[in-house]
């Protein structure tokens, strides 16, 4: 059993900055890739942000230049740090997580959710 876990959305105003983290814990072996994602209000869910341990970061054309992911290893932790924030950025952003759960293989699981509004 694995369990994402994130933390940090909230309300900021427009050119704010806000950190998220996701923390996966249990029966892990590896991480093989975590990353983030977003749905805004009747939009489909997007990706933000990938990092594949081992291998290196993409991230979608609206966010290069503003959001930054970054990771504890020991901690299996990543975190998103969001900054120069504009009101399209709200949404509720996804944590995502391809582990390795042997004997059972790569698994993907996702977090509840944390909701990002930007607004004045």
């Amino acid at each position: 059993q694995v369990q994402l876990v994130e933390s940090g959305g909230g309300l900021v105003q427009p050119g704010g900055s806000l950190r998220l983290s996701c923390t996966a814990s249990g029966s892990i072996f590896r991480i093989v890739a975590m990353g983030w994602y977003r749905q805004a209000p009747g939009k489909q869910r997007e990706v933000v942000a990938i990092d594949i341990w081992g291998g290196g970061v993409s991230y979608v054309d609206s966010v290069k230049g503003r959001f930054t992911i970054s990771r504890d290893n020991l901690k299996n932790t990543m975190f998103l740090q969001m900054s120069s924030l504009k009101p399209e950025d709200t949404a509720v952003y996804y944590c995502n997580g391809d582990i390795d759960v042997r004997p059972s293989g790569v698994r993907t699981y996702w977090g509840q959710g944390t909701l990002v509004t930007v607004s004045s």
